[in-house]
């Protein structure tokens, strides 16, 4: 019979990283803790992002009407959708606090 304790070590340190990532929700639409602090930190370095939609499904409009009920930025609101889907799918961000000079 092969040895397979390395595999289970492999296997066991995977389900430890994902669980670390997120912590189960009722609502799979809630924003990770860490998505939240980006987002509502003022300082948040932005950049645009332009991709072409297909116009049937009327996002602007979407996201315009969803502003107006909430009073999230149009922008935050693509972040939130695209950071949970991505995480839902595997595609975590690397949001490791970039590294400071010494002087």
């Amino acid at each position: 019979m092969p040895d397979l304790s390395s595999y289970a070590a492999q296997l066991r340190g995977l389900a430890d990283a994902l669980e670390a990532q997120s912590e189960p929700n009722d609502d799979p639409f809630t924003p990770h803790p860490d998505t939240l602090e980006v987002i509502n930190n003022r300082h948040t370095k932005r950049g645009q992002l332009n991709y072409a939609v297909p116009d049937q499904l009327q996002l602007q409009r979407r996201i315009r009407r969803y502003n107006a009920d909430t009073d999230i930025a149009h922008g935050d609101i693509v972040a939130l959708a695209l950071d949970t889907w991505l995480r839902a799918k595997g595609y975590p961000p690397d949001l490791k606090p970039p590294k400071t000079e010494a002087p």
